[in-house]
């Protein structure tokens, strides 16, 4: 299945879900940050997910109960993927001098990076 980006909302549900397991529009709610959206909003947030085949549903009655049916981990892939090709042309030389350069990462930072690559290193071997 190909993976659609999300828009911000889209995201922010789905962070939820994520973290939730499962859930009705109302636990959504309660855990967004104030101000919170209208139940309406949310709502239709959710069905838009839903369509996309983001997530899916249990009907109880009148209720839903929705589950993310792509994982967390899936989507972090497809957007860094996305981010590589857009903005560093697959480059991972590229990706590490911008993060260096611009959080300007200390000497200590720089000495876990590259502890890290060495660890890798031999793993690979």
């Amino acid at each position: 299945m190909k993976i659609k980006e999300l828009t911000k909302a889209e995201e922010q549900v789905m962070q939820l879900l994520w973290q939730l397991n499962e859930a009705i529009v109302k636990d959504i709610i309660e855990k967004m940050p104030d101000p919170k959206p209208a139940y309406n909003t949310v709502s239709t947030v959710v069905r838009v997910l839903e369509g996309k085949a983001f997530i899916g549903h249990k009907a109880y009655g009148n209720s839903h109960v929705y589950f993310p049916l792509i994982s967390e981990a899936a989507y972090r892939k497809f957007t860094f993927d996305k981010m590589m090709s857009n903005y560093f042309s697959n480059s991972y030389e590229s990706l590490v001098s911008f993060i260096a350069n611009e959080k300007k990462l200390s000497v200590k930072e720089l000495d876990e990076l590259t502890k890290l690559i060495d660890n890798l290193k031999t793993k690979k071997k």
